[in-house]
């Protein structure tokens, strides 16, 4: 019985470790960072005009004229935020319009979601537009050959 118990914990185990691996790996491949701030973003600047926060005795309402605009701009947010993870080819469209909506949130969104999430959005939009895809290293080459086959730029080995 308490054989058993090992084996499906050292199961578990490796059912974790492989999770966490393939995670890592998608991780990897696409702006990750960046859809995280960007949807962290989107949630402070659709929270803050609908909430009704009391400090003691003392209620916060943030309720404004502005509450459409901060919806319609937090839905964007989350949205771009799921597109950078999905799709990584629109990573600088994706990055540039994050800026953008976060800078307008400034105005229209009580102050970006009080500062949060303009923040979050600058930061998640500089980090997608200024990341890169991974480059493929070529595997049918030993790692030794590889340094010593490369040609330096602007070098003519024609034959000669």
């Amino acid at each position: 019985m308490s054989f058993e118990l090992f084996d499906r914990c050292r199961n578990l185990r490796v059912a974790a470790a492989d999770a966490r691996r393939g995670f890592r790996t998608w991780r990897d491949e696409r702006p990750f960072w960046a859809g995280l701030f960007t949807f962290a973003a989107g949630l402070p600047i659709i929270y803050f005009p609908y909430a009704h926060l009391n400090f003691g005795a003392i209620p916060l309402a943030l309720s404004t004229s502005a509450g459409a605009g901060s919806l319609i701009i937090g839905v964007l947010l989350l949205a771009l935020g799921i597109s950078l993870w999905v799709h990584q080819q629109v990573r600088v469209f994706a990055g540039i319009t994050v800026i953008l909506l976060a800078l307008v949130s400034f105005p229209v969104a009580n102050l970006g979601g009080l500062f949060i999430g303009m923040m979050s959005g600058l930061i998640g939009g500089s980090l997608a537009c200024a990341w890169v895809p991974p480059t493929v290293v070529a595997e049918s080459q030993p790692a030794a050959n590889r340094a010593s086959t490369t040609i330096p730029a602007g070098e003519d080995h024609g034959g000669k």
